[in-house]
């Protein structure tokens, strides 16, 4: 492969990570895309001597550095709120997701849905993640339901949820009797530990 071939194709790998990047569900796997095309379109952009090309790119790999940075210190940005079980908003949202809903967790059912309590994670107060569960009488909070919207499944919403629910919201522990295969390794990567059937976190 001669200098010049490798240049474009260079050129061409770049746009097809960029392109890619926008097929992507989730934010965060979308802005490391792009961000990983930008610095490759950065690179052809020198190798041919096109500057305009490298400035914008470096532009947009500044861009998507700083939502990623912004993204990983969202606290500040993100809020749980109680909502009550008869919402329509609730109804609303469960249904919307529903079919996704059910492939993380197979056992819920908003239709039999026996539990009292339910919250609302938001991210500049756009709706990214939703918990149900019941109240235990020595304090724990069963969950049921742990989901995350695609969009923000990646950007492990349980890192602001889990300290606030057993912080500001006094739960002693959080539980998760019916955790399916997929939602596993995530509990785990949040601190849970299993003990018995059951997934466990504590202060």
């Amino acid at each position: 492969m001669n200098t010049e071939t490798l240049i474009q194709a260079i050129g061409y790998f770049s746009t097809v990570l960029i392109l890619i990047s926008f097929l992507m569900t989730s934010v965060v796997k979308l802005r490391l895309l792009n961000l990983a095309g930008s610095i490759v379109f950065v690179i052809f952009a020198f190798l041919t001597k096109s500057y305009p090309t490298a400035i914008m790119n470096i532009g947009l790999c500044m861009i998507n550095i700083y939502f990623l940075i912004r993204l990983i210190r969202a606290k500040r940005l993100t809020t749980v709120l109680p909502i009550e079980l008869d919402s329509p908003y609730l109804k609303t949202f469960l249904d919307f997701y529903r079919a996704d809903i059910h492939t993380y967790f197979p056992a819920f059912s908003a239709e039999t849905f026996d539990g009292d309590t339910a919250y609302f994670v938001y991210y500049d107060l756009n709706p990214v993640g939703l918990t149900m569960g019941k109240r235990q009488e020595n304090g724990e909070l069963e969950l049921c339901l742990d989901y995350a919207i695609p969009k923000y499944r990646d950007a492990s919403v349980g890192r602001f949820l889990y300290p606030h629910l057993l912080g500001d919201e006094g739960f002693s522990a959080l539980t998760f009797p019916n955790c399916s295969d997929k939602h596993e390794s995530y509990l785990k990567q949040m601190g849970f530990r299993k003990v018995g059937g059951c997934y466990r976190l504590e202060q």
